[in-house]
């Protein structure tokens, strides 16, 4: 798969996939299609119940990467042009997810913790890597169902130290995504509110899908924030978690 490089102020080069070509009707229809193929190929147990468990799940990536090769060959694209990270989470395209949890560490602490993007992988299990490119800027590696891998570059647009981090991903990511950070300060602990907003591959049929595969974003979400907060309290993560030690 061939990239483009994007360059950003301060030399940081943003990788973006240059040949995602099916449209979000059309990744949608993928998805579905191909994760009832695959449910019912394994229900079979027998050798065409493999192969056509193995055609869905080429679907499903289909769906997920947004990338048909036969329509490479051909010089056909069905995807818009624009990616905007406002009209792809607008109206009921965009799936909200929100969590609190309340830490026994001040404000200031847990904003630079946060701040500090390549922490995050530290207590979300679903990030593979976040890597800083500018003040602003960082690129973003996740694992997806299906042993997928997607990435996005997101740009921070709302800091105020102590109080709220705000971001959103840039044209050409995988996913695209908005969230923000609030702490609230309450003597001697701190209730972290976390509001994350995004359009899965495959939009909200994709975020069910994802559901079926075993990844629900509100439950991922409240593991992620109790893994913050044993992390930041006892300086560790218990072994089920990963033995993380700060």
């Amino acid at each position: 798969m061939s990239y483009l490089e994007t360059e950003y102020p301060g030399g940081a080069r943003q990788a973006v996939d240059a040949e995602r070509n099916l449209s979000d009707v059309e990744r949608w229809g993928s998805m579905a299609a191909g994760t009832a193929l695959a449910l019912y190929g394994v229900s079979r147990r027998s050798l065409p119940g493999l192969l056509t468990a193995g055609l869905g799940a080429a679907l499903v990536r289909r769906g997920i990467t947004g990338h048909c090769d036969i329509y490479q060959t051909l010089g056909v694209s069905t995807a818009g042009s624009s990616t905007d990270t406002r009209e792809a989470l607008s109206g009921s395209r965009g799936v909200l997810v929100e969590e609190s949890v309340t830490v026994s560490r001040s404000a200031d602490e847990l904003y630079r913790f946060w701040r500090q993007l390549e922490n995050l992988p530290r207590f979300m299990r679903h990030l593979e890597s976040v890597e800083s490119l500018t003040d602003t800027l960082s690129r973003w590696r996740a694992n997806a169902p299906g042993g997928l891998a997607l990435e996005w570059t997101a740009e921070v647009i709302n800091d105020v130290p102590g109080r709220v981090i705000g971001w959103r991903s840039l044209e050409g990511s995988d996913v695209v995504s908005a969230g923000s950070v609030n702490f609230e300060q309450g003597g001697d602990t701190t209730r972290l509110r976390v509001r994350l907003q995004y359009s899965p591959p495959g939009g909200k049929v994709g975020a069910t899908v994802a559901r079926l595969l075993g990844r629900d974003p509100g439950a991922e979400l409240r593991h992620d924030l109790r893994s913050l907060k044993q992390l930041l309290e006892s300086g560790h993560l218990s072994p089920t978690n990963g033995d993380t030690h700060l």
